[in-house]
């Protein structure tokens, strides 16, 4: 069987945060391809994680892809300070910016009321010279994310409502990361479909089964009941790699 190309994305969140450098460093050297980061402001979600300093820090422990996932309400205001902190890429919410429903805050569900402040934000995300990510939440129909196919580089499909580590993979999702492949592959465009929340081994072989092709991972790989970081994530990419 030939070797697929699944990119695991350890998540720092679940990591020491007194030894964040050093965690970095585990990733990099336990084989990990990218490093995801959480960037939470306890509005967007119900949860405050850290900012740009952070990332600077995280940027010169390790040469991995900084994967910034910005969960908060105004990534147009924050873009740059974590571009010029060393994201590689930076991730925005489709229901960020206004484009929520009325009291939805902290598990916002969308609702589009502003389709050019999501452009702008990802186009000057752009302009930073930063690979550009659309991340939707658990009640967020794919089709939010269609019209900004062009100016994205990954779509991030949250496998939980988006706040905390070690929440149970929402198995109602699963279709959505098919229905996410199936636009990538209309748009011709090589997008990444990304999953985060839940993912360990059983999850981790579904979703790319489904069309994913980056595993974001945190519990699963840095609390892993018997093994150690490196062995975590070397099992997790040779099962998802097996699809028979």
């Amino acid at each position: 069987m030939a070797k697929s190309n699944i990119i695991i994305a350890p998540s720092i969140l679940a990591g020491d945060f007194g030894n964040f450098a050093r965690d970095a460093e585990r990733v990099e050297q336990g084989g990990g391809d990218w490093l995801h980061c959480d960037v939470m402001d306890g509005h967007f979600v119900p949860n405050i994680s850290f900012g740009p300093d952070v990332v600077a820090t995280l940027r010169k422990a390790t040469k991995l892809p900084l994967d910034v996932h910005l969960m908060i309400e105004r990534p147009d205001r924050y873009a740059e300070a974590f571009a010029l902190a060393g994201a590689t890429r930076l991730t925005i919410h489709v229901e960020a910016l206004g484009n929520k429903q009325t009291g939805t805050e902290g598990r916002a569900v969308f609702e589009r009321k502003s389709d050019n402040s999501i452009e702008e934000t990802l186009r000057v995300i752009e302009k930073l010279g930063r690979k550009r990510g659309l991340a939707i939440n658990p009640l967020t129909p794919i089709e939010a994310v269609e019209p900004y196919l062009e100016h994205i580089d990954l779509i991030l499909v949250m496998t939980v409502w988006p706040g905390f580590g070690g929440q149970k993979y929402i198995s109602d999702v699963t279709p959505k990361i098919r229905e996410a492949r199936t636009l990538v592959e209309r748009s011709g465009r090589n997008i990444h479909v990304v999953v985060d929340g839940g993912i360990d081994l059983e999850t981790g072989r579904i979703t790319v089964k489904n069309g994913a092709d980056v595993l974001v991972a945190g519990s699963s790989l840095f609390r892993h009941k018997s093994l150690d970081l490196a062995g975590a994530i070397q099992e997790l990419r040779r099962d998802a790699e097996d699809r028979d």
